[in-house]
């Protein structure tokens, strides 16, 4: 029997939305990557006062896509080398519209049985991917900042217990010190997670780093002498510097912490993490295994759409107890179902692991190999070409996808040069200060990047370094 809730104009409604934004990614290739509306024109058609009758469905999709398009910066195209943005797959796109169409609260396996077996899967397969051990749990979280407060969060259980103290049940008030010792040049995000779980942002022990940007770990040493003896310790390491690109030493940073027993390690690797797949590159990550928990983001390097973050714990109990949820209404998994609440600090979240899940399915392990590969060719490529400009220097051993440029060594001529690519539309990039100094940070993560989009940028790039620096 026909059911007019959804029906033919729904149907029309959906196919029209369809068309819309395979318009919008078929123009990746060759649109400007600066949003083309300004501030006040998407204020005009985007503001003003709650309207008493509502808009046509019909006519609203096209007035959101109009506007959307006009103020959208192409971050998903082939020439956006910003922060550290990976695009969207065809397939992650095509599965995340699936996840909102079905529009599951995935947090417990009674009622989204589909994604918690998709995202066991995927979670299972990631831990094969990076060569991490099979009994470690994962949880697919908003982003790499929410996987930082998660694993950081079982790191304080973990090791307030080994000191005495039930923190899930007595709280912090009257608990022992935990001390965190981080690297010099530490991603914000570990600060942030820190003052989350009250352990405090500014109460961390910094550790000197080498002219990459990657820790000591004689330095890590000499620290954790200071305060020996002084109660629980966690340790937070990075794979893949936020300017640099550098990995730090974990291997010899797990030795170091070995010596300190109870003290965990914990590496974020928001990018740098995905190395451990790629045979070329997983030297740079050797002796992560022995860490006791790790961050990354699937919508940096898997390209999957945002958003997407990665838990990994090795204790999956105090990963579990440190998040698991109790209410007498809720119906838990108790047969080994998954529940994916168990593993982050959502319980209503979207099935945000199937488009993961859709990615490695499509790739496999040689098609995320590939693109790792690809990205990080395509970064020496730029490097490599800008560096045989004049007044152009590269700044960073370029071991992964990250590239540090400065011109005329010279900071307003640097800031000018962005600002000029920026405006200019044929890439998009951003700046940032390391050692002091003015610099472009370039971040080549997509999967649709290619040499001709590389060279194209590159071209860019200096036509803006020859107008900055006219006489």
């Amino acid at each position: 029997m026909a059911d007019d809730r959804w029906n033919a104009a729904t149907d029309a409604l959906l196919a029209r939305t369809s068309e819309l934004a395979a318009d919008y990614l078929r123009s990746l290739p060759d649109r400007p990557v600066r949003e083309r509306a300004t501030l006040a024109e998407l204020r005009a058609g985007l503001g003003g006062e709650l309207p008493d009758r509502g808009e046509p469905d019909m006519d609203l999709i096209e007035t959101l896509a109009q506007l959307g398009d006009a103020g959208a910066v192409a971050q998903s195209g082939p020439r956006f080398f910003g922060f550290v943005i990976g695009g969207s797959l065809p397939i992650t796109v095509a599965a995340d519209w699936l996840v909102s169409a079905w529009d599951q609260n995935s947090g417990l396996y009674v009622i989204s049985p589909a994604i918690s077996v998709a995202e066991e899967t995927a979670a299972r397969w990631l831990l094969d991917l990076f060569g991490l051990p099979v009994t470690a749990s994962v949880g697919f979280t908003t982003g790499c900042q929410m996987a930082h407060f998660t694993a950081l969060a079982a790191a304080r259980r973990a090791v307030l217990l080994r000191a005495g103290w039930d923190v899930d049940a007595d709280g912090l008030q009257g608990a022992p010190t935990i001390r965190v010792i981080v690297g010099d040049e530490v991603h914000v995000t570990g600060p942030i997670a820190l003052q989350m779980l009250g352990l405090g942002s500014r109460r961390m022990d910094r550790v000197a780093v080498d002219g990459q940007g990657r820790m000591r770990a004689d330095a890590l040493r000499a620290v954790l002498d200071e305060g020996a003896g002084d109660g629980p310790t966690i340790v937070c390491a990075q794979l893949g510097n936020v300017n640099s690109g550098a990995f730090d030493p974990i291997d010899a940073i797990a030795d170091v912490v070995a010596e300190y027993p109870g003290t965990w390690l914990h590496v974020d690797g928001a990018f740098g993490l995905w190395a451990a797949a790629a045979p070329d590159l997983r030297h740079l990550t050797k002796g992560m295994e022995r860490a006791g928990s790790w961050s990354t983001d699937a919508h940096k390097w898997l390209n999957v759409p945002y958003d997407a973050g990665i838990v990994i714990v090795s204790d999956s109990e105090a990963h579990r107890a440190s998040m698991m949820l109790q209410a007498a209404y809720l119906v838990a998994a108790t047969k080994g179902e998954r529940d994916n609440s168990d593993w982050v600090a959502e319980f209503s979240r979207r099935g945000r692991g199937f488009p993961v899940y859709a990615a490695l399915r499509s790739l496999g392990r040689n098609g995320v190999v590939e693109m790792i590969d690809r990205c990080c060719a395509l970064a020496r490529r730029m490097a490599d070409g800008l560096a045989k400009a004049d007044g152009v220097e590269i700044l960073n051993e370029v071991v992964l996808n990250q590239v540090l440029v400065r011109f005329s060594d010279d900071d307003a001529i640097t800031r000018d040069v962005i600002r000029r690519v920026q405006e200019d539309g044929t890439c998009w990039l951003g700046g940032s200060t390391w050692h002091g100094k003015a610099v472009m940070r370039i971040s080549v993560s997509n999967w649709s990047t290619r040499e001709h989009d590389a060279d194209m940028s590159v071209e860019a790039i200096l036509r803006c370094h020859a107008a900055a620096t006219a006489r």
